[in-house]
């Protein structure tokens, strides 16, 4: 029986790019892959784009409220795997329906995303599937300190930032991200330091 994976992982842990090696890796064995990603992830439109400059056209956008069971019912029996990029941003029931089908359908399906969003909360595609993965896996990155990076910074116009919206894209509107361990989050984003709750 397949399985439902999810690799997970700060901003800028090279989520998409062993996305795209592990897709590269089935099709230098003959077998076809599937990437799908979130219609919401606009950097890159109908691309999926590394931060080292790979990018590869995904094969099907999932609208925000999609029945994606009715997409993967399409789906042939020669296909190997499906491969998930920014999964964070699927719904409840779109990663119900990725597990329903890795199960029924016999094809594994292996998703990408963010642990949480940048105020340390999860997003509800990325709690479901710590909920029903039968495989999940960190992925690692590195912190301006030095240390293990596993909170993802909000900079708006320079600036780290703890409010707004959840969701909004890497690169667009003054916009960008930076992994962080949990002490440069502290000091860095919420202005916290160890003087703070020795006093």
């Amino acid at each position: 029986m397949s399985k439902l994976y999810y690799r997970y992982g700060a901003m800028n842990c090279g989520k998409t790019t062993m996305l795209l090696q592990v897709a590269h890796n089935y099709e230098e064995r003959g077998m076809k892959v599937l990437i799908l990603k979130p219609k919401i992830d606009t950097k890159g439109n109908d691309r999926i784009v590394t931060r080292i400059g790979l990018k590869r056209k995904v094969d099907h956008l999932i609208e925000k409220d999609e029945k994606l069971s009715n997409y993967l019912n399409t789906i042939k029996k020669d296909i190997a795997c499906i491969l998930v990029d920014e999964s964070q941003f699927l719904t409840r029931d779109q990663v119900d329906d990725l597990f329903m089908f890795s199960k029924l359908k016999d094809i594994a399906v292996i998703c990408y995303g963010l642990r949480s969003d940048f105020k340390t909360m999860s997003f509800p595609g990325s709690l479901r599937l710590f909920e029903v993965s039968d495989v999940m896996e960190e992925l690692y990155t590195i912190c301006r300190c030095g240390k293990r990076a596993k909170f993802n910074a909000r900079i708006v116009n320079g600036k780290f930032t703890s409010s707004g919206a959840q969701v909004a894209i890497d690169g667009e509107d003054e916009v960008t991200y930076e992994s962080l361990c949990g002490k440069c989050y502290l000091e860095k984003v919420l202005g916290i330091t160890e003087k703070d709750i020795s006093e």
